[in-house]
């Protein structure tokens, strides 16, 4: 039995684009994997906080120096890196917001990037620590921007998951959702014709 984990990052949680791919990928994976375990982390519903120093001064804070509030501040992160740790598959659904990922993602990505727990500098660069995932990611845009240097998401999930260790990345698209009712058609379509691709 393997674990999967899906992370929502739309304001709208489940009435997102990104979203409802992400659970139709889901939905269709569980009928084909019905014993897998499936953990959902809506950053929505349970947002993350934005990263200021305070939280910072936490993480690099020595253990035994460590004042209550701030034993909090790691426990919280730790526990999203362990959740992270466990999962075999990770699917992310991702729109996007003024050329950018949604800041609550940012917040949680601050929150499980942490030298000498997720990851580890050698003298070979950055090594990850939290195991090679499969990774599927969801990506619901209004425009068009695949393969244009307006897209500002697909390089920087890469280079992020890949600084946790995580290579085995797949990108689904959905562009052009604010184009008018066919492109939205056409976006979803296809989609969907790569959900099914990739659960058969």
């Amino acid at each position: 039995m393997s674990k999967l984990l899906q992370i929502k990052s739309s304001l709208f949680s489940d009435l997102g684009k990104s979203s409802t791919l992400a659970n139709s990928f889901v939905e269709a994976w569980h009928q084909t994997h019905p014993q897998d375990e499936v953990v959902v982390r809506d950053l929505s519903s349970d947002p993350i906080p934005h990263l200021d120093a305070e939280r910072f001064q936490a993480f690099l804070a020595a253990p035994e120096a460590r004042t209550e509030a701030q034993k909090a501040i790691v426990a919280e992160s730790d526990a999203l890196i362990e959740e992270l740790r466990a999962a075999d598959v990770v699917v992310l659904g991702l729109p996007m917001y003024n050329f950018g990922i949604p800041s609550q993602l940012k917040s949680y990505f601050d929150h499980i990037a942490r030298a000498g727990v997720s990851f580890r500098y050698t003298a070979n660069g950055p090594e990850g620590l939290l195991g090679d995932k499969k990774v599927y990611v969801f990506a619901a845009r209004g425009g068009q921007y695949r393969d244009t240097p307006t897209d500002t998401q697909t390089g920087y999930i890469r280079t992020f998951l890949g600084f946790l260790g995580f290579k085995d990345i797949e990108f689904v698209y959905a562009e052009g959702l604010a184009l008018g009712e066919e492109s939205v058609q056409k976006a979803l379509d296809e989609a969907g014709a790569n959900i099914v691709r990739l659960t058969a």
